[in-house]
C-alpha cells in the first residue's frame, strides 16, 4: 500500500466569477497531476443560480479539463451516483453565496460526508467566499445579514476563515475583534485576488493576481484587535 494522498484545500479570493484573467483558476488546475483534471462546480451557496452555472461552464469549457456541475436544488443523481461522481473528481470547486445555507443543504443530502471523503482521497477542494468558508471549523459570514461568527464548518481547515478582507466595509475590524474576543478561533484572512494552498493542514503556498493583495494569519494577542501576520504570496502571470 502506497502513502496516503495529501489532503489539500485551496482558499480563493477570486476566480472565474470575479476575474477575467483566469490566473487563479489556472493555478487551481495546476495543483492536480491529472492531464485533464475533472473539475466539479458546486453552486449550492447561490441556490444553484443558473447564471452562476453558465459562468462556470463558459470559463472552463475549452480548457484542458473536464468540467461538471453538481446541482442539489434540482437534484438528478441518486445517493450512489452522487457519491461516485464526487469521488471521481480531481477538483471540487465551491461557489459563493450563503455559507449557512450551503452547509444545511449539504447535510440534508449527505454531501458533507462525501466532501470529507473526497478530500481524504486526495481531491483538491477549493472555493471562493462561502466556498472558502465551508472547509474550516468556523468563519466570518454575512449569511444572517450582519457579519456574524459561524462555528459550523466541515473542519477540514483548522480554525476560521474570513474572505473579502479588504473589499467589504467592516470585514477586517469585525473579524479581528471576533478573534480577539474568542468568538472565532485564529484563522486565515483573504484579500480579493489571492489564493492560499493548505496541504495536510499546513500552509504550502500563497499566490496573488493583484499587486499588493495579501493573505494573513490572524491570532489573538490579548489586545482589542487580533494580530495579523502577512503571508508571502507569489505573483501570478506577468
Amino acid at each position: 500500500m502506497g502513502p496516503a494522498p495529501a489532503r489539500r484545500v485551496a482558499l480563493l479570493g477570486g476566480g472565474f466569477s470575479t476575474d477575467d484573467d483566469r490566473l487563479l483558476d489556472d493555478w487551481v488546475l495546476a495543483q492536480t497531476p491529472a492531464p485533464r483534471p475533472r473539475v466539479c462546480f458546486v453552486p449550492t451557496a447561490s441556490g444553484d443560480a443558473d447564471a452562476y452555472v453558465e459562468q462556470f461552464l463558459d470559463a472552463f469549457h475549452g480548457r484542458d479539463c473536464r468540467p461538471s456541475v453538481l446541482r442539489l436544488f434540482r437534484r438528478e443523481l441518486d445517493d450512489e451516483e452522487l457519491r461516485t461522481h464526487l469521488l471521481s473528481q480531481d477538483v471540487v470547486y465551491v461557489g459563493g453565496g450563503s455559507t449557512a445555507n450551503l452547509l444545511a443543504v449539504w447535510r440534508a443530502h449527505g454531501v458533507d460526508r462525501l466532501m470529507r471523503e473526497a478530500h481524504s482521497r486526495g481531491a483538491l477542494v477549493c472555493g471562493i467566499s462561502a466556498g472558502a468558508n465551508c472547509w474550516a471549523d468556523a468563519c466570518h459570514t454575512d449569511s444572517f445579514g450582519p457579519l456574524t461568527p459561524l462555528r459550523d464548518g466541515l473542519g477540514l481547515v483548522a480554525g476560521s476563515v474570513c474572505p473579502h478582507y479588504d473589499s467589504e466595509p467592516g470585514r477586517r475590524a469585525s473579524y479581528r475583534t471576533s478573534v480577539a474576543q474568542g468568538r472565532l478561533p485564529a484563522g486565515w484572512a483573504l484579500e480579493d485576488g489571492v489564493g492560499v494552498l493548505l496541504e495536510n493542514g499546513r500552509f504550502k503556498e500563497g499566490v496573488t493576481r493583484s499587486r499588493g493583495s495579501r493573505a494573513y494569519r490572524v491570532f489573538p494577542n490579548g489586545a482589542a484587535l487580533a494580530e495579523e501576520r502577512g503571508l508571502t504570496c507569489r505573483p501570478l502571470g506577468r
